[in-house]
């Protein structure tokens, strides 16, 4: 039975001044960069072999703390980051293989990225709200279907990010293999609705907090058999 470790980033510069982030590569503030330590804290009685995260430095940041704080978490294997080879951004230059007994992977995709917000990137959320209206803001933000202007919907997020968890992932985690994904809210939504089969409904009402890992333990089948946060 293997664990799934996901891990939204911690706080980010713009998370704390209540700006629509998305795509901006905005890095972790320093409250981020301590809700990673305090994760690699809560998860130092866990292995890994791999992990994943996106292109966007707030969750490398997140993932490298997280493995290099955690003492024992890689098990004396050292996080290398690599482009992942079927991720149509990379030019396929890597060939560097490494030693599986020394390295831990760490691989960067951008199926991983955080949900493009289009127009709403670098807005404050508050101000927003004002100029739109909260109703139509809350829309924006929370719907399955709508998305914000020159945006990405949360279905258009989970159609990108769970054929990649499916295709390149699950197959670590059908080996045996711990996996750790550090990513963004709405990626790791669009995950959690796959694992648990939520319903669209459901799904928009689920709120991932920064820096607080959830473990899922996944039998042979790819099937949830328990769940635990580490608040």
């Amino acid at each position: 039975m293997a664990k799934l470790i996901l891990v939204r980033h911690g706080q980010s510069l713009w998370n704390a001044e209540n700006k629509f982030t998305g795509w901006v590569d905005v890095p972790l503030g320093a409250q981020g960069r301590a809700e990673a330590t305090i994760a690699a804290d809560k998860l130092e009685t866990y292995r890994v072999r791999v992990c994943f995260t996106s292109l966007l430095f707030r969750a490398i940041e997140t993932a490298i703390i997280i493995l290099t704080e955690g003492d024992d978490l890689c098990d004396g294997r050292i996080p290398i980051i690599k482009h992942d080879v079927d991720d149509e951004d990379w030019h396929g230059w890597d060939k560097y293989k490494g030693d599986p007994e020394q390295e831990l992977p760490v691989y960067l995709s951008s199926r991983l990225d955080e949900r493009y917000y289009g127009e709403l990137q670098g807005l404050n959320k508050a101000e927003t709200a004002v100029e739109f209206g909260t109703e139509q803001v809350q829309l924006w933000r929370r719907s399955y279907a709508v998305a914000p202007p020159g945006g990405e919907s949360l279905e258009a997020t989970v159609k990108r990010t769970v054929p990649f968890f499916r295709d390149r992932i699950l197959k670590h985690l059908m080996d045996g293999d711990n996996v750790l994904i550090a990513a963004h809210g709405n990626s790791l939504r669009a995950i959690i609705m796959h694992l648990e089969k939520l319903t669209e409904a459901a799904i928009v009402n689920v709120e991932i907090g920064t820096g607080i890992p959830i473990i899922y333990d996944l039998n042979a089948n790819g099937q949830v058999t328990d769940k635990v946060i580490l608040h």
